[in-house]
């Protein structure tokens, strides 16, 4: 890159709308505002006529990718993951774990939190074990433990600061007393993998839990006289609602209904991915239990409950206008400003702002992926740079 660079011609998706022929200016892998072209130093231009620019990718739930797995104990394992999801416009993400042993689990926040200080990921999403056995999806049921708070205490400290989220049945013993513990320790508390009734999830709400996992999946269904959590995690403003919008986990009817139910501004969309996400079918270990990909879908070699995604967020961003006609910028929101909002970073992410890293994604006119850049330096670099 040069000491400052310009991509120009593009539709460039901002918070207020999109800009026809826009510019995007860099300098030191940061955005800033744009020139004047009287100006004396002249930066070098980009021309990405007829491409759109977006903000980088915001995942808050992703297991694995490329043949690798978040809950791998080898630092570069990790790190494949990390990579993989990054080409596939995922500029910040979390480390999602598995259901496992506690003292395991404690083990795995010690290693994920290093990179989180490097700041390769953003924080840890710690998903079970503090979930329902009659929810438990691909978590191996024998790992399961109610969340008692001083178990989650001792996950929470040793993440050394890097918990972000915790995904937990909050209708289990010691659920909402942990969902207390989690806000008061700035760690997001999230409804998932539950079997509670509407008025538990209310309660839960109101104790400070602000996410729903994956909504709509393992979780009890919208029923007329028995709503559950999904109307609950719906109907209220202080809930962010991920959704994985890979055509498997839910029906085009039921992603616009959500964003219809909730609004743009309260969903997060999320891949779930776990490690055959951007590295194809075949046998795959999701904690310690067996998973085989066939076209993409992720199953339990034990029982067929669906195992993750193999989904990256460009192909759920190309789905989401493609397929369910959803407004660009209602996407974008999705998949960059809310999430970034949640975890407490638009003020550095999220958005195409002066002041803000220099995390973009570059499209073609179909939504194809062709260039990623994050902190101003390309990981997948656009024709003709």
């Amino acid at each position: 890159m040069a000491e400052a660079s310009v991509l120009a011609g593009a539709r460039v998706v901002l918070p207020d709308g999109t800009v026809e022929g826009g510019r995007v200016t860099i300098e030191g892998g940061t955005i800033v505002p744009n020139r004047d072209s009287g100006q004396a130093s002249t930066p070098e231009t980009l021309d990405l006529t007829g491409h759109w620019i977006v903000p980088g990718f915001v995942d808050i739930h992703v297991h694995g990718g490329g043949g690798a797995s978040f809950s791998s104990d080898r630092t570069e394992e990790i790190l494949t993951v990390v990579d993989t999801h990054r080409r596939h416009g995922t500029t910040t993400m979390l480390a999602s774990t598995v259901t496992g042993d506690l003292d395991d689990l404690a083990r795995q926040a010690a290693l994920l939190s290093e990179l989180v200080e490097q700041g390769e990921l953003a924080g840890i999403h710690f998903e079970g074990p503090f979930i329902s056995p009659h929810r438990c999806g691909a978590h191996k049921p024998s790992l399961l433990r109610d969340p008692d708070p001083a178990d989650v205490r001792k996950l929470v400290d040793a993440s050394r600061g890097a918990a972000r989220m915790m995904t937990l049945a909050p209708e289990l013993p010691g659920g909402l007393e942990s969902v207390r513990l989690l806000a008061e320790h700035g760690v997001i508390a999230a409804v998932g993998h539950t079997d509670a009734a509407y008025e538990a999830t209310l309660k839960a709400i109101d104790a400070g839990a602000t996410v729903a996992t994956h909504l709509f999946n393992a979780m009890p269904a919208l029923l007329h006289r028995d709503p559950g959590p999904i109307a609950a995690l719906l109907e209220d403003e202080r809930v962010t609602v991920e959704l994985v919008n890979d055509g498997v986990h839910l029906h085009p009817a039921i992603l616009e209904l959500a964003f219809r139910s909730a609004g743009a501004d309260r969903v997060a969309l999320i891949t779930d991915a776990m490690d055959a996400a951007g590295f194809g079918d075949g046998r795959y270990l999701l904690g310690p239990m067996e998973v085989d990909v066939t076209d993409g879908v992720a199953r339990l070699v034990e029982g067929g409950s669906i195992a993750g995604s193999t989904l990256t967020l460009d192909t759920a961003f190309k789905r989401a206008v493609t397929i369910d006609r959803l407004p660009v910028g209602d996407v974008v929101r999705a998949l960059s400003a809310n999430p970034a909002r949640l975890l407490g970073a638009y003020d550095r992410i999220g958005s195409l702002e002066p002041g803000k890293d220099a995390d973009l994604v570059v499209l073609d006119e179909a939504y194809d992926l062709v260039g990623v850049m994050r902190k101003g330096h390309w990981l997948v670099t656009p024709p003709g740079v």
